[in-house]
């Protein structure tokens, strides 16, 4: 599929988004979260009780997204995996610009059920050309616009750093420390399995987006070494990029196989592939933040 980032720039952007069966088990956190969004919010939801809550929080419910009355670029989606197909089929009819798939199960289970799940949501995805993050992820956050991944991720402000990582709770939790740091998030994503949208893509986009100075990487694995690298080289021309790769143990790199099914490469040839292309390697959270925090520093001149 190749990449529209039209497409891209109108989910971090948007005017219009759906989300797509929140629930009150998890006191519907993507409404929650998105009520700060500056543009138009929408619900869809079929169930009956769980319609009633929505209104009474405040937030318009439709039944389809077929019948959302303007277009709808971003389209968040909280389903059990069975219905993702029908939602999918929905969401093409309606041209939906991106779609963010918090719904799990795919291949990140190592399921015969779960590989092949993935598999035909990528073909139906590509046949339309439509552009999907996740699934399993925590998707988009851009404090300006309004759109977070958690509902505590502050708002109203806009700094210089991306955030690009394949895990949702590092995502969020690195947009937290770097806020009580002081600095300042422009854009985040979590792309979970990167069945459409890959690390590199977002890169690419990060790259040309003049508002971003620095960008912070947390990556588990990649599954395009050679596209990534050539992104990396070229957008390193342009910014810093800081990236923390997981999985440098045994053990670290069975858990995050388990979560997202990326494959792991050992960390010194890692390290070297990524700094021989212009990116800067660290090891740990705490190593991340400081060195972002200190390029950062300079990319705006302010060095206190």
């Amino acid at each position: 599929m190749k990449v529209d980032f039209t497409k891209i720039d109108k989910a971090f952007n948007p005017r219009c988004v759906a989300v797509i069966g929140d629930r009150k088990l998890g006191e519907f956190m993507w409404l929650q979260g998105q009520s700060t969004f500056h543009g138009k919010l929408y619900s869809v939801h079929v169930n009956l009780k769980a319609i009633e809550e929505i209104k009474a929080l405040g937030f318009t419910n439709y039944t389809s997204i077929l019948d959302i009355p303007e277009p709808v670029d971003l389209a968040i989606l909280c389903v059990p995996r069975a219905v993702v197909p029908q939602i999918l089929d929905e969401c093409i009819r309606k041209d939906v610009a991106v779609v963010h798939m918090f719904t799990a199960g795919f291949s990140e289970t190592e399921t015969q059920e779960g590989i092949e799940a993935e598999h035909l949501l990528k073909e139906k995805a590509e046949a339309a050309n439509l552009h999907i993050i996740g699934p399993n992820c925590m998707g988009i956050y851009n404090p300006k616009a309004g759109i977070r991944q958690r509902p505590e991720q502050p708002v109203g402000v806009s700094g210089a750093l991306g955030i690009i990582s394949q895990s949702g709770g590092l995502a969020v939790g690195l947009s937290l420390e770097a806020n009580v740091q002081g600095i300042n998030i422009n854009k985040s994503v979590s792309f979970g399995n990167g069945t459409l949208l890959d690390s590199a893509d977002f890169l690419e986009y990060f790259a040309q987006d003049p508002e971003i100075k620095v960008v912070a990487m947390y990556l588990e694995g990649v599954k395009d070494a050679e596209r990534f690298f050539k992104v990396l080289r070229e957008a390193s021309l342009r910014k810093p990029v800081v990236i923390w790769k997981g999985g440098r143990t045994a053990a670290g790199s069975f858990a995050i196989a388990s979560h997202t099914g990326s494959l792991a490469v050992p960390i010194a040839i890692w390290n070297s592939v990524v700094r021989q292309h212009g990116g800067i390697g660290v090891m740990t959270k705490e190593e991340l933040i400081a060195t972002v925090k200190a390029l950062v520093a300079l990319s705006i001149g302010d060095l206190e």
